[in-house]
């Protein structure tokens, strides 16, 4: 009797222990870049030219690691995460990823450069973001 009251004590006590150590699932870090971009309109614009470029609302700074699959979930790699610089590889589906590297020159201002496939097709482009105003 002795035995079978020492081991409900001891199951109830394991039991507990576990419901104290199960976690809640990892969050994604926040990339030291991104956090440190004013929010707001940006216009990014191929270097070098004269067009208008295109304008989008930087609520998730995130957008601009995507720039090419931006309508597609993908998951994503980071190689490299510094306070000005990080270089993240994404994938989308099957067939379709990129690599993407942003250098920061000030909260409002960015050099993108992507390259990767996109509908079995090579993409590779090179952009300045700037904070254009508010969304």
């Amino acid at each position: 009797m002795k035995g079978i009251t020492l081991i409900k004590a001891i199951s109830t006590s394991v039991a507990g222990l576990l419901a104290f150590s199960v976690s809640a699932p990892a969050q994604a870090p926040e990339l030291a870049l991104l956090e440190g971009l004013q929010k707001g309109q940006w216009t990014l614009k191929a270097r070098g030219s004269t067009k208008p470029g295109k304008k989008v609302c930087l609520g998730d700074p995130g957008i601009l690691l995507q720039i090419q699959h931006s309508q597609t979930n993908c998951s994503r790699y980071v190689i490299q995460d510094t306070p000005n610089s990080v270089r993240v590889s994404y994938k989308c589906g099957s067939s379709d990823h990129g690599v993407t590297t942003i250098k920061r020159e000030s909260s409002s201002l960015v050099q993108i450069q992507s390259q990767g496939i996109e509908n079995n097709a090579p993409f590779s482009f090179s952009v300045e973001g700037r904070r254009t105003g508010s969304c």
